[in-house]
């Protein structure tokens, strides 16, 4: 297959894939899709796994080491903004992080590789689930992934809108942060609007708890250490004329150390119980650790830059990126088994298209970079498999 065709095949893959957005752990469609090319390919397939999972392996040579490369299946709960012919058919459900496009380029990866079969060794293709919530991999690590396919490296990217379409961009260890979320919940004393004294009033305390919290890490932590506090909901039980007896505050934190992860947690705690404390309301705190940092094996940073220089040329590789505060489940894969994780421009101010940010319903994921995409993968094949 030459290089037009194989990018019209990607495309096609893009697209159908786009149109059958599906969210964590129920994408049937997406995983059926995906496992009936991969059999048009003869690889060898191992559905089911962490719920819907794929797993395909293609063996060449008489090598013995076994590398995994993974993509998303996974789309988000948004309404489709994008005018273009293959709008989502789902009702509220999009690929706005370009899941999709990882799927194709995965897809493409193991066409190239079945046809060439320019290495020795075996190579998992691994389709995984519910990567948003950040439960698929511990979901297919708990169902026996690496039992049944004993790793030797594992591999991952993720388009980024912002950087120029088709360059790359890694680190040697921490690259993306972990992810915590929190819930405070207060109950005062409710009341109508009009007479607001006989009120214990959770809004007013949400508010003070609300901004005291942005001192944390302002005020807290040395401006060297990569944390954000984030409060993203606020839930009452109130009416237009009526104070509200419940409040809930939802949000998440994002930090790369486990002590500033405890810190954030314990000083949030008490901020949060002592302003209730000190309006006579009841407060509960839960913070919950949903994402572990992603973080890069040093060691191995050197084959994912050798291959993208390969691919893209020198000039478009970026190897020591600056941390990023996004959160990523690789993370759960990259704490049992060595393996990098890297970023694919997907387009900057200075493209027609691309430059829309992840998890936006303007989102769409670039189709000029699905063949970088699967060039690479199959050059860090080569270079390991060797």
């Amino acid at each position: 297959m030459n290089d037009i065709t194989m990018k019209d095949q990607l495309i096609k893959w893009r697209h159908d894939l786009h149109m059958i957005p599906e969210t964590a752990f129920e994408e049937h469609m997406t995983s059926a899709y995906i496992a009936e090319e991969l059999k048009k390919m003869g690889v060898s397939i191992c559905s089911g796994l962490g719920g819907t999972g794929i797993v395909a392996t293609l063996k060449a040579g008489e090598g013995s080491k076994i590398i995994g490369i993974r993509a998303e299946l996974d789309a988000l709960h948004f309404t489709e903004a994008a005018d273009h012919s293959y709008v989502s058919k789902n009702k509220g459900k999009m690929h706005a992080c370009g899941h999709d496009g990882h799927m194709a380029i995965l897809l493409g990866t193991a066409k190239i590789l079945s046809e060439r079969q320019h290495f020795n060794g075996t190579v998992c293709f691994i389709f995984q689930p519910a990567e948003e919530p950040g439960k698929g991999a511990r979901a297919m690590i708990e169902d026996g992934l690496f039992e049944q396919f004993p790793l030797d490296e594992i591999y991952g990217l993720h388009n980024m809108p912002g950087l120029p379409a088709g360059t790359f961009a890694t680190r040697p260890g921490g690259i993306m942060a972990g992810e915590d979320n929190f819930v405070i919940r207060i109950k005062g004393k409710g009341a109508h609007a009009a007479r607001p004294h006989m009120s214990i009033d959770p809004l007013v305390i949400a508010s003070q708890i609300i901004l005291a919290l942005q001192t944390i890490v302002s005020r807290n932590l040395d401006p060297s250490v990569p944390a954000v506090i984030s409060c993203t909901e606020i839930v009452t039980d109130g009416v237009r004329n009526a104070i509200p007896t419940y409040v809930e505050i939802k949000g998440d934190t994002r930090s790369y150390s486990p002590d500033i992860r405890r810190f954030l947690e314990e000083k949030m705690r008490t901020i949060s119980a002592g302003i209730c404390e000190m309006h006579g309301a009841e407060c509960q705190f839960e913070y919950t650790h949903e994402f572990a940092p992603t973080t890069n094996w040093e060691e191995y940073v050197g084959f994912t830059v050798e291959a993208a220089a390969k691919t893209a040329g020198k000039e478009n590789v970026t190897s020591n990126i600056n941390q990023m505060m996004i959160s990523e489940d690789f993370s759960a894969f990259l704490e049992k088994v060595p393996g990098v994780f890297v970023f694919l421009g997907n387009g900057d101010e200075h493209d027609q298209k691309g430059h829309i940010p992840l998890h936006s319903p303007s989102y769409d994921f670039n189709d000029d970079i699905l063949l970088t995409g699967a060039a690479y993968f199959a050059e860090l094949v080569k270079i390991r498999l060797s």
